[in-house]
């Protein structure tokens, strides 16, 4: 690993540092591209406004003709964070705007696989729907419009991910109303929008329309801010970067967390978790709350999921955030178990790291394909290589395909790579999609051996030597003076993630003590400055040399009515 410090620009630092931001702060934002401290407001105003969006306007249309002529909605969602934040917050949203009729369906992770298929058209129209609105997918999936559509069902399409591309072409699917801010001709500016932040951005719309029309007025009208928590949540267990746009949405959210206004389900969740909601962070929406939902849509329903989100009984709530707390415990047991056996796997690749191959292709016929994605990511983390890991298909009858998920590296689009593949070998994926670091795709498992023969011909072209080395972006040595538990608590409190990273320092310490701990993580003192630390490197067992070029983060933690700071290691040099 390469541990390098980001570019300082003391002219921008100075100029925040003028504005009353503190002086670590304001070198840390300068460093991430702030210039000035307006464009750190985060006033609900300062939100790109939803007439930008292409499509908000005529969703309005649709969905308030619909509520005024009291048609039954039914939003179909997916089975991550991200859908079932925006799934709730489509339910939730459009009651408070005056729909009596709204329900959701989840499509089977592994009976029906990702989007809206043929089949689940089929499903909504039997529950006597008349509008099907999908959130966080849609924009890929021709067939199942293409049902809806002969069905007689209205169909609105909120996404955020990539359309379709046939022989060159983008497609869209007919539908009679397509919300994206990737599809063409949308000057929407934050294209990395979430597909929560789609949906909240058609509620506003709506909200404005109802509004123009006269049912209610700008002292009456249903508080749609009441759904950021929900925005946020969604927003930053997505995974999606963090630019302006979406940083005023995560920030509102966690501000109305902080201030208890908050839904019962995801009070729960951080009930569940043992982190306090007064003093909610991204970490805790991210590495806490995000994957307690997601593991429901991995090993068993996300209507679990979705139907916590939605209670406003503290009880139901409760129970249901105990059953996703579980459900979160098993999936880690496998993926613990799965990781195992994937990073051997791996490492009988080649017997260093440094000399990995330019990807990496792992499947096991005892993989679970709900932690597939998991483990991609792990590995991928590990050998920093763009990676795919595959599980035998769990549905009826399709035991002969593999589904596989897989994680990238910057430098290398990962959904590009697998259009490229198909173009080499046409017919060899059966589906696939996803996004730059992330994709999905399923194939026949006799042509495994094809697939990854031509992913790593690909990877050979696209990649170079700067691309293959894990360089971690650092914000350098960390002054003495602000190694304080106060300061630490403080730099947790902003808006951190995907493109605006958490504060990560580096610097050569003296190791004065290692040891193991739990039998594979390295508890170390460290000396800084003049002072012995506290640090951790969880998952590292191989000892430090005396001298160390270490990248870390800072953890405020209290021992025995004690309060100091913690270095938790992320790498070294």
């Amino acid at each position: 690993m390469r541990i390098e410090q980001r570019e300082t620009l003391p002219r921008a630092a100075f100029v925040l540092e003028q504005s009353g931001i503190h002086p670590l702060l304001a070198q840390l934002y300068a460093s991430r591209g702030v210039q000035n401290k307006e464009e750190l407001e985060d006033d609900l105003a300062k939100l790109i406004p939803p007439s930008a969006m292409k499509g908000t306007q005529e969703a309005a249309q649709l969905l308030a003709l619909a509520i005024t002529q009291n048609k039954k909605l039914c939003i179909v969602a997916d089975y991550d964070c991200d859908g079932a934040t925006a799934c709730a917050v489509g339910i939730r949203g459009l009651r408070l705007l005056g729909a009596k009729n709204v329900d959701f369906l989840v499509p089977d992770r592994v009976v029906d696989g990702y989007g809206l298929t043929a089949s689940i058209s089929e499903r909504v129209k039997a529950t006597g729907a008349d509008v099907l609105i999908t959130v966080d997918n849609g924009i890929a999936s021709i067939e199942g419009v293409e049902v809806a559509n002969r069905l007689g069902l209205q169909v609105l399409i909120t996404d955020h991910h990539l359309p379709a591309v046939f022989d060159g072409e983008i497609v869209l699917p007919q539908a009679n109303v397509i919300v994206n801010p990737n599809q063409p001709h949308c000057d929407f500016s934050s294209k990395s929008i979430s597909g929560v932040g789609v949906m909240f951005y058609v509620l506003l719309a709506l909200r404005s329309l109802l509004r123009s029309q006269g049912v209610f007025d700008t002292n009456n009208q249903p508080r749609l801010d009441r759904l950021l928590p929900l925005v946020a949540l969604g927003t930053v267990a997505d995974v999606v970067k963090l630019d302006r746009n979406n940083r005023v949405l995560v920030s509102q959210g966690l501000k109305r967390m902080r201030a208890g206004v908050i839904p019962a389900g995801v009070a729960a969740l951080f009930n569940v978790a043992k982190r306090d909601a007064k003093v909610a962070t991204t970490f805790d929406l991210g590495f806490t709350l995000g994957p307690r939902l997601n593991a429901a849509g991995r090993l068993s329903d996300m209507r679990l999921g979705i139907e916590c989100l939605i209670t406003d009984n503290e009880v139901t709530a409760q129970t249901l955030a105990k059953q996703l707390d579980e459900i979160n415990r098993e999936r880690r047991e496998i993926e613990g178990d799965m990781r195992i056996q994937a990073m051997e796997y791996a490492d009988s690749l080649f017997e260093d790291e440094a000399d990995a191959p330019p990807v990496i292709c792992v499947f096991d016929p005892e993989f679970h394909e709900g932690v597939v994605g998991i483990v991609a990511s792990r590995l991928k983390d590990k050998f920093h290589r763009p990676t795919f890991v595959f599980a035998s298909s769990a549905a009826p009858g399709k035991e002969h395909e593999l589904k596989g998920s897989g994680r990238s590296i910057a430098g290398f689009h990962l959904r590009d790579a697998l259009d490229l593949v198909v173009k080499r070998q046409p017919g060899i994926l059966l589906r696939f999609g996803g996004h730059a670091m992330a994709a999905g795709c399923t194939l026949l498992e006799e042509n495994l051996d094809l697939f990854e023969e031509t992913f790593h011909e690909v990877a050979l072209e696209l990649l170079d030597e700067a691309s293959l080395e894990h360089t971690l972006v650092t914000d350098g040595p960390l002054p003495v003076e602000y190694r304080r538990v106060d300061l630490v608590n403080y730099l947790d409190q902003q808006v951190w993630g995907q493109g605006f990273a958490a504060p990560v320092f580096s610097e050569e310490l003296q190791v004065m003590s290692q040891r193991l701990v739990g039998e594979k993580h390295l508890s170390l003192k460290l000396k800084h400055g003049k002072d012995l630390i506290d640090g951790i490197w969880f998952g590292r067992t191989e000892p430090l040399p005396e001298i160390a070029h270490l990248a870390y983060r800072l953890l405020a933690q209290e021992f025995r009515g004690e309060k100091k700071v913690k270095f938790v290691i992320e790498g070294i040099e």
